[in-house]
């Protein structure tokens, strides 16, 4: 694995030892078949790779490293039968070596079960930082789902805490919409985090819209998303109408922040807070359209 990383990174604690002895915490010497030169048409991609976006320019600059200093690093495979094989480890340094224009690529050969195809391939993105949070979810889901892993065992496997795995796994429950904001880095896992309080799609769209529109920082999403969630100071002496409650809601959810009504029987007033010059001019546009108030 890369020895570039920081020290906190190649090293933990003993619930974090597989990622702190990289690969070869999954791959002994003694199960590895020897290193060779393997034709790059009969390779075949890793059905289990964690990773599903490979920026077409990274890998490009990739490519002309490897023009120039040839690949360092051999890429880890597995027999598939008929004479071909199938990544476990390294599809972005064999797309770069197909675009390079090489016809072979080293690399090792390991027996592996889907299992360990799986393990293998996330524990090396996670040590590269390679994967979105969204990615890192969807793996450590196939663990539990597929092979039967426990939070805890992941967390053992990926060098994080139970904790931290099951935090990341909350993030699968988000729309679409938001989990495709978050896969473009429109917004942060820190941003997403905030977006799973709201209470229901409706309210996590308006917020993520607002977070877009006026570029809230994940502190103050997290404000905004207070605001919406916290309970009402409710005043025990007086029941208030459920019809009026639920418009209240609404209008929060709609507005996507703290919205009072004060309703009587002859009127009454709507009270709708902002806190920046930005939001109010969101407000306005959400309210009456047109030109800024500004």
């Amino acid at each position: 694995m890369d020895d570039s990383l920081p020290a906190g990174r190649r090293r933990g604690a003993s619930g974090r030892k597989v990622l702190g002895r990289g690969l070869d915490a999954l791959m002994p010497a003694g199960e590895q078949l020897g290193r060779r030169e393997i034709d790059v048409d009969l390779i075949d991609p890793n059905p289990n790779q964690p990773r599903q976006r490979f920026d077409r320019g990274a890998l490009e600059q990739l490519a002309g490293s490897i023009r120039e200093h040839g690949i360092v690093q051999p890429v880890v495979l597995t027999s598939a039968g008929d004479g071909r094989f199938r990544l476990i480890v390294g599809e972005r340094r064999w797309q770069a070596a197909k675009l390079a224009g090489l016809t072979s690529i080293p690399a090792i050969l390991k027996e592996a079960t889907d299992r360990q195809t799986l393990e293998l391939a996330l524990i090396e993105n996670l040590q590269r930082a390679d994967l979105n949070p969204l990615e890192e979810a969807a793996a450590f889901q196939r663990l539990i789902q597929d092979f039967e892993l426990t939070q805890q065992e992941v967390a053992a496997r990926a060098g994080k805490s139970r904790v931290a795995v099951a935090n990341t796994l909350r993030l699968l429950a988000l729309p679409e919409t938001v989990k495709r904001a978050v896969t473009e880095a429109r917004i942060t896992e820190g941003h997403a985090r905030a977006l799973l309080q709201l209470p229901d799609q409706r309210s996590q769209l308006a917020m993520l819209e607002r977070i877009e529109r006026v570029g809230l920082t994940v502190r103050q999403t997290e404000e905004g998303v207070r605001r919406v969630v916290e309970p009402r100071k409710h005043d025990i002496a007086r029941r208030r109408d459920p019809d009026v409650e639920a418009a209240e809601t609404q209008l929060r959810q709609a507005l996507g922040t703290k919205v009072t009504l004060r309703h009587g029987k002859r009127g009454g007033r709507i009270i709708i807070e902002y806190y920046s010059d930005e939001e109010l001019e969101g407000l306005y546009r959400r309210l009456v359209g047109g030109e800024s108030v500004s």
